[in-house]
């Protein structure tokens, strides 16, 4: 029904599209500043943003799986904001929020309550009716964004399978990487991700428990950020770890991505205690102002150079050593050499603790959110998941995937003796390594390839930034993330952005087999 709407609409869009506004407006990449100064100056309204992004999703979506349904009431949400616009123009009203009348596509494991499903890309959760708007979905609302639809993902973020689905989801198909189809986009947030890199929306939401933000925003050459635990809402959000998800903005710019950032951190009752001490961490001011051209200048940025073994003659070597020099000659102190205790032990999921604990709060919150926030569902436990899955394993690809950690996790009991010795070990990893190391050479970031970092920040419940940093012999993308301690979001976004504009590294996809 979701794709039979969607034709219908993209068949009204080729009647309609440019409607109320110029030919002069550049919706390919487009980023937030463009587009605001077009709401401003007449050469765009949001029905024609919606209607150009619908039409993307439609043309593309086919070939990209980005996309798992549209939002049946985006194009009334979109001409409720040309209205508003219009009368605040008119002095009649005022514009309340920075996204106001911006589509914004989400990951599907962030609920909204309306007429779209939320269900981590699994066909268990196809029809179940949420309680309320997501935390983050809510601040969204209050900023004017208009919600265009659920983007594809690793099925239930990738946590079902010890082989990992790749990008791939029961309800949305495999996702593809725009660069290079034959290239893996990685996930869990892979919608997201693509939909961004593709121009089939300039704003979209992921989550992130290890990786899921920064492995396909590095691979889909567009910008991710991880927040610090706690700095955004989880409240809604089909979890895995209250200690380590957490939800971010995936964007073609980092200055869009930190628009988001500001529009959807904060305080919130329903997932209170983390959004209560992550607020302590909020600027006055929002974090649009680190958005600085200079914002290497005395930065001191370490290199773990073990991350960064590259074939001699590479593309990848070649790229990142350019890319050191390019953080010495804008001003940042460049620290090679360094060293994270204990990295291997952190690296390995099994030996570190984290699938342990994971495994365990799993069971333990999913459940919680299958009976709490579901006022309507067809399963009740994660029990019954798997149960839907044996059931259904053509579907759900069971044989190709199998369920290892679903069932590892069900045969948990809570969180005893050896999950809290896990939890312990993961603590004193992060204090021991990540945090000893910066906090020793007076670091105001980490800097690694791709998502390289992910682990180390992950089980810590650190921030992070991919940035766009090149493509190999193949064309396939490829990033850099610098990563920092709990709060440490204004340091990274001066690093990210200065490095961003310095290189300029980002290009259009360009859809090779």
């Amino acid at each position: 029904m979701a794709w039979l709407r969607l034709l219908l609409l993209a068949a009204v869009l080729a009647l309609t599209a440019g409607a109320g506004t110029s030919r002069s407006f550049e919706f390919e990449e487009a980023t937030l500043d463009a587009i605001h100064q077009g709401f401003k100056n007449g050469s765009l309204t949001s029905t024609a943003l919606v209607q150009h992004y619908l039409s993307q999703i439609s043309r593309l979506n086919p070939l990209l799986h980005a996309v798992i349904e549209v939002n049946p009431d985006a194009l009334r949400q979109a001409a409720q904001a040309d209205a508003e616009r219009r009368r605040s123009s008119s002095g009649d009203a005022k514009i309340a929020g920075g996204l106001h009348g911006v589509p914004v596509l989400l990951k599907d494991n962030i609920a909204t309550r309306d007429g779209l499903n939320t269900t981590a890309g699994s066909l268990a959760l196809l029809g179940s009716v949420v309680r309320r708007d997501a935390g983050v979905v809510a601040r969204l609302r209050r900023a004017g964004a208009v919600v265009l639809g659920k983007a594809n993902m690793d099925e239930w973020a990738n946590f079902r399978s010890a082989i990992g689905t790749g990008g791939w989801s029961p309800r949305g198909g495999q996702g593809k990487n725009p660069y290079v189809l034959s290239s893996p986009p990685c996930g869990s947030s892979t919608g997201p991700a693509i939909a961004a890199a593709a121009n089939m929306a300039a704003v979209t939401l992921g989550t992130e428990t290890d990786g899921s933000i920064l492995c396909p925003s590095s691979l889909n050459s567009v910008v991710g950020i991880k927040p610090t635990v706690g700095l955004t809402s989880r409240a809604g959000v089909i979890p895995i770890s209250p200690r380590q998800d957490t939800v971010g903005p995936i964007c073609r710019t980092v200055a869009d991505a930190v628009h988001v950032l500001d529009a959807i951190v904060g305080y919130d009752e329903l997932d209170a205690v983390a959004t209560r001490a992550a607020s302590k961490y909020i600027p006055d001011g929002g974090y649009t102002q680190f958005l600085k051209v200079d914002g290497l200048e005395g930065k001191r940025i370490g290199v773990p150079n073990v991350f960064f073994d590259f074939p001699d003659g590479s593309v990848r070597q070649k790229v990142y050593h350019q890319h050191l020099d390019t953080l010495r000659r804008n001003g940042a102190v460049v620290i090679e050499s360094l060293s994270i205790a204990n990295l291997d032990v952190i690296l390995n999921a099994t030996v570190s603790g984290e699938l342990v604990a994971l495994a365990a709060e799993f069971k333990i919150v999913l459940n919680a959110y299958l009976s709490s926030d579901l006022s309507r569902s067809p399963v009740a436990s994660l029990a019954e998941i798997i149960a839907f899955n044996n059931a259904h394993p053509d579907e759900e690809m069971l044989k190709q995937f199998g369920q290892l950690i679903f069932l590892v996790s069900q045969n948990t009991s809570g969180i005893g003796s050896v999950e809290k010795a896990a939890i312990q070990q993961l603590d004193e990893l992060t204090a021991n390594g990540v945090e000893k190391t910066m906090r020793q050479h007076k670091l105001d970031a980490i800097v690694a390839p791709d998502s390289s970092l992910a682990t180390v920040l992950a089980i810590g419940g650190l921030p992070g930034i991919a940035v766009p940093a090149g493509y190999d012999e193949q064309g396939a993308p490829f990033g850099i993330t610098f990563g920092g301690l709990k709060g440490y979001e204004p340091r990274l976004i001066e690093i990210a952005y200065a490095f961003e504009q310095a290189t300029k590294a980002r290009k259009p996809p360009m859809f090779k087999n």
